[in-house]
């Protein structure tokens, strides 16, 4: 009996041991999670080839080909074909980004994603001359349009800061104005003077 006493208590010490041991085991946070590579390919390749798109549609309407071929036709041909462009050269320069791993305002990649996405076109368009001179030739616009982004991202912003901040008021001119109590009451006051002139005159001449 007393072995048996002894064994319970035992085991139900090695128990509350083990309990305790769980309790102070302290919980294991998971990993962070890491931002997906997709994660804003809207504003590096959708918007890009969209405004390329809109961009095309307005040369081919200003186009003198549009009075032979019409306007429809030559629009969506312009608008196709640079879509076509800025969605080869934005897919291009992403790839380069997430294969080097790199950040997106990294010109090198503009610069493999124009080469790259130049030589394909020039090879579809032109055979291995135009794929030659296509790589080198996106390759340096590319970069040069990504240069210019960069540089005039944060006059952009600023710009747009200072409209926000700033009160914006409607010039006098203007027939239409949102007036505050002051401005209403002070219209009023120059309406009423106005009228009372009005009848002081009539009054006069009668």
């Amino acid at each position: 009996m007393a072995n048996s006493s002894s064994s319970s208590s035992s085991s139900s010490s090695s128990s509350s041991s083990s309990a305790a041991v769980v309790a102070k085991t302290p919980d294991v946070e998971a990993p962070p999670s890491t931002p997906s590579s997709s994660d804003g390919w809207m504003e590096r390749i959708f918007y890009p080839t969209l405004l390329g798109g809109i961009v095309g549609g307005a040369v081919g309407a200003a186009s003198k080909y549009r009075k032979v071929h019409g306007l429809a036709n030559v629009s969506a041909t312009y608008a196709t074909n640079l879509a076509i462009v800025a969605g080869c050269y934005c897919g291009a320069r992403e790839f380069a980004r997430v294969t080097r791993k790199s950040e997106p305002d990294d010109l090198v990649n503009s610069a493999i994603g124009g080469f790259c996405s130049g030589a394909l076109l020039g090879r579809l368009q032109g055979g291995q001359r135009g794929a030659i001179r296509y790589s080198f030739m996106f390759a340096i616009a590319g970069t040069a349009v990504d240069f210019t982004t960069l540089k005039l991202q944060p006059i952009v912003k600023s710009y747009y800061d200072s409209l926000l901040s700033s009160d914006l008021k409607l010039p006098e001119w203007l027939p239409i104005q949102i007036l505050d109590e002051e401005a209403l009451a002070a219209k009023r006051a120059r309406e009423e003077e106005l009228r009372a002139r009005a009848v002081a005159i009539r009054g006069k001449e009668s």
